[in-house]
């Protein structure tokens, strides 16, 4: 007879190696990226610290497109993604749903990004 899996031990098992989302925060105005993305995306300090250094905004909108892209990137297996927002381009961590930096059209430049696996343009 084959072993019973035990699914509830499956599930903690998984719980305890996901750490709890970050609440982030956005330039001046604490607490409204985290009211828009909830905790379906989180931003690491140097993504915090880029968007405010090169003074980009996202609105409610480009962050759902931003979060739908990186759910495509996680259904096709991807791991480190860029993502392409009209005039942003961000590097998001799909296996832990955070952005790892953003750049502005005007960087985007000869710029040159390493360590992604895949793209996504939303």
């Amino acid at each position: 007879m084959a072993n019973r899996i035990d699914n509830a031990k499956v599930a903690e098992l998984i719980q305890s190696q996901i750490a709890p989302p970050v609440a982030p925060t956005t330039t001046g105005r604490p607490g409204e990226f985290n009211a828009i993305l909830q905790d379906r995306l989180k931003l690491s300090g140097h993504a915090q610290t880029r968007l405010q250094s090169r003074n980009i905004e996202l609105s409610k909108d480009e962050w759902d497109r931003v979060v739908g892209g990186v759910d495509k990137a996680a259904a096709k297996g991807a791991k480190e993604s860029l993502v392409m927002l009209d005039q942003v381009a961000l590097v998001v961590s799909v296996k832990n749903r955070t952005v790892i930096t953003a750049v502005d059209k005007e960087n985007l430049k000869d710029n040159v990004f390493t360590n992604i696996d895949s793209a996504v343009i939303v």
